[in-house]
């Protein structure tokens, strides 16, 4: 019977993902975020308009006025938009030192009227320049403006109130600039997530093909030719061997369809038995120590894909006489070992479709704790793979990109 599997790993990564996705869909667009912020500036700029025409500023005066409050809208738009923080050292200089000017020499005609723009200055500050400099700045743009009201001659209570203004506005203006920065990249990382999951879903897909079809096709591939052979001369064999080959047919047909379905559960056992059929179909002795104890449905799939991709990498790679498979558990390590003469020396598979199989094999065993080492010379090649036999606690999920090992 059939068991859904999903390892530890990709469950845990797939409700993170779509954890994220589904916190992200609560906040503000971009777009809207810009606007709160350019909506929280302009009343800013507008309560600086109403105290300048209330004070009774006419004429060149309030044409005058109205012109630096513009600048110092422009100014503080360009300062607070996303990146701006990354300009050249000699722009930021430049502008921060126009956004000076046209807040500090108002003050001498308009005096306190004009104390909120300063506020946007402390706030530029905390947006362009690096942390400690910027919040050494951002103080003292607030300690100035004790200034203006000593000078109308106002109450001390005053100059504590634009101080605190100033020092508020800045703070605003800063944090409305980086939300709306970390909003725009909130988005922007949710499509990443949403195409590195359907990417990584290709992987997992491509891998499971490669691993569970390799070996079927090779299999069937081999059978046709003995049962091409054995036509002529024993049609009763060739009977059976055609009833092997629609056996593994259809376990082909169920593994696409576990593949599709995320049903992938393997039995090494039934693998073992059916690698000694292709095998000797192939004419190659099979010599098998089989001990096997308790394993978990991870660590019995993991290893059963293992041996599927070794038998095929045999049939495929060289010309075996002998090959010997050991699957034995011992205080509680599970090991494989697959081991095969008949290799050329320096041969290289040079088909641009030869796959990575052992790397893949490398990933799936990481997943469950395991390891995977290939030993290639004198004529013999050796795959082992040693693993806990209940797995390793909180699997991790494999990464995209295959190691590389000798094929």
């Amino acid at each position: 019977m059939t068991h859904r599997h999903n390892s530890a790993g990709e469950v845990a990564e797939a409700v993170r993902v779509e954890g994220i996705l589904r916190r992200s869909r609560d906040l503000p667009a971009p777009r809207m975020a810009e606007v709160i912020l350019i909506v929280a500036i302009l009343c800013y700029v507008g309560i600086t308009t109403l105290n300048i025409v209330s004070a009774g500023v006419e004429g060149p005066g309030l044409l005058v006025a109205l012109g630096s409050l513009g600048a110092v809208f422009g100014l503080q738009l360009l300062h607070s938009r996303p990146g701006a923080r990354h300009a050249p050292a000699a722009r930021k200089a430049l502008t921060l030192g126009v956004q000076a000017a046209f807040t500090y020499l108002p003050l001498i005609t308009l005096k306190t009227q004009w104390g909120a723009m300063a506020g946007f200055l402390a706030g530029s500050l905390l947006l362009l320049l690096p942390a400690g400099l910027g919040w050494a700045l951002y103080g003292l743009v607030g300690v100035s403006m004790l200034v203006p009201p000593v000078m109308e001659g106002r109450p001390a209570i005053d100059s504590v109130y634009l101080v605190q203004t100033t020092l508020l506005t800045g703070l605003v203006t800063f944090g409305l600039s980086r939300l709306s920065e970390l909003v725009r990249v909130l988005h922007e990382s949710r499509g990443e997530l949403t195409r590195a999951a359907v990417t990584r879903e290709r992987l997992r897909f491509a891998r499971d093909l490669h691993d569970l079809l390799g070996y079927s096709l090779s299999a069937i591939t081999l059978k046709g030719e003995l049962i091409h052979r054995l036509i002529p001369a024993h049609p009763a064999k060739a009977r059976a061997e055609i009833e092997d080959v629609l056996a593994i047919s259809r376990q082909s047909l169920a593994d696409v369809r576990r593949v599709a379905s995320g049903y992938r559960d393997m039995s090494l056992e039934e693998e073992i038995g059916s690698a000694r059929s292709v095998l000797s179909a192939a004419e190659v002795e099979a010599v098998t120590d089989i001990r096997l104890g308790g394993v978990s449905r991870p660590v019995d799939t993991v290893l059963a894909t293992v041996l599927r991709e070794a038998v095929t990498n045999v049939l495929r790679h060289s010309r075996a006489v002998r090959c010997e498979i050991t699957a034995v558990e011992k205080d509680g390590l599970m090991t494989l070992s697959v081991t095969n003469d008949g290799v050329s020396e320096g041969y290289r598979d040079t088909s641009p479709h030869s796959g990575s199989g052992l790397g893949n094999l490398e990933l799936r065993l990481q997943a469950v704790g395991g390891v995977l080492t290939v030993d290639r010379g004198a004529g013999r090649f050796r795959v082992v793979a040693q693993v806990p036999a209940q797995g390793a606690p909180g699997p991790r999920e494999p990464e995209d990109e295959p190691a590389r090992l000798p094929a």
